[in-house]
């Protein structure tokens, strides 16, 4: 069965990417494609932007004709764009996949109301390999006590805007979860000058930034005369955009949620 999918953002590297991958995809159509209002991309054919040749699907900037044409809507692009996309999703009942990093606790909020007349899947990260380290690292952090002090390293290229990653704060949320505590109380985004002897419990994030590192993750549990590191490193954006597209040929026909990469992969308990 023909997946016709949307690119929210297609003009950007992933967009792109997105394009690429999806065509090569047997069951998969690239139906539509937007950017920005006032973009230089607009009218365009989506296929040559990506290097695909000519698809017949020019760029707009409408987001209720891009849900028009398309059984799911990918979207990777930034916070606000993404909630008005989860307001069309709403309004229209179709799917929306979001790999969209950054988003607050309030952003997620309305997602989640949204999910509830809408299928949504949305995911920090896509990758198969990430979503697997999650789930070893909750598990790790299940079998410790807090004698084990709990680290989450991330690295990023230059061009990134956001600290730390979605895929961190996710990968914390899962060690969190696995020690039983709720994140906010116990996470420490940053350490600088004269700040006392590392408090017990906590679960602290580091976030570096150069180059064009696509995205590395460390989760490092240390202990007196012991050390447990478990991570990933991706070398080819394209993991995220092959994780994105299965996620939506998962999503099509599926009932109102907000699903996770545990569902379409599953892996959820």
């Amino acid at each position: 069965m023909t997946v016709r999918i949307g690119i929210c953002g297609c003009g950007g590297r992933m967009g792109r990417m997105l394009a690429q991958v999806g065509h090569a995809r047997e069951g998969v159509v690239i139906a539509a494609g937007i950017e920005q209002p006032g973009s230089e991309l607009l009218g365009r054919d989506l296929g040559e932007l990506a290097g695909l040749g000519p698809l017949g699907v020019l760029i707009g900037d409408d987001r209720a004709a891009l849900f028009a044409a398309s059984d799911v809507v990918v979207d990777f692009t930034a916070p606000a764009s993404t909630l008005a996309n989860a307001a069309v999703a709403a309004d229209t009942g179709k799917g929306l996949v979001v790999g969209t990093t950054g988003l607050s606790g309030d952003d997620k909020a309305v997602l989640e109301k949204a999910a509830d007349v809408a299928p949504i899947v949305f995911a920090a990260n896509m990758s198969l390999g990430v979503n697997l380290l999650a789930g070893v690292a909750r598990k790790v952090a299940a079998a410790l006590d807090d004698e084990f002090d709990i680290e989450i390293v991330e690295m990023h290229h230059r061009h990134k805007v956001d600290a730390p990653s979605g895929t961190a704060l996710a990968l914390a949320e899962a060690v969190a979860e696995g020690r039983g505590v709720v994140l906010d109380e116990v996470v420490d985004r940053g350490r600088d000058g004269v700040t006392g002897a590392r408090k017990r419990g906590t679960i602290g994030m580091a976030a570096l930034r150069g180059g064009d590192v696509v995205g590395d993750h460390q989760v490092i549990f240390a202990a007196d005369g012991e050390r447990i590191e478990i991570g990933h490193r991706a070398s080819d954006r394209g993991i995220y955009a092959r994780g994105a597209i299965t996620a939506a040929l998962w999503l099509r026909g599926r009932p109102a949620g907000l699903y996770g990469m545990d569902d379409v992969l599953g892996l959820a308990d």
